[in-house]
């Protein structure tokens, strides 16, 4: 059981991300007949704003890759931000347990 522990755990995880989002029911287009997105975030509502403020302007740059659904966006900028802490939290990890592990051979060479 040991040998397919971690195996076991990262195939849960992807349940616990996948399932929810195939469980979720979309809801019905809107009084305006637009789709209802229900994980829309910031980014749309800057960009409506912005449309609203200067409807002849043009982006700078276009997205490399385009999520074919904004839930799917939304994971990836969650798995992102999970990565993100995950590094993060090693590093602060890493340089405590170096600098702990220092103080400890001062300490055994000064005795």
């Amino acid at each position: 059981m040991k040998r397919y522990q971690n195996l076991l755990m990262l195939i849960a995880v992807a349940l616990l991300v996948a399932l929810p989002l195939r469980m979720v029911n979309k809801p019905a287009p809107g009084a305006d007949g637009k789709q209802v997105q229900i994980f829309a975030g910031t980014d749309d509502k800057a960009k409506d704003l912005v449309g609203n403020i200067a409807p002849g302007y043009k982006p700078w740059a276009k997205p490399l890759m385009e999520p074919p659904s904004g839930e799917i966006g939304s994971l990836l900028f969650a798995l992102q931000a999970a990565l993100g802490a995950g590094f993060i939290g090693y590093y602060l990890g890493v340089s405590t347990t170096r600098a702990k592990m220092r103080r400890e051979a001062v300490k055994t060479v000064q005795c």
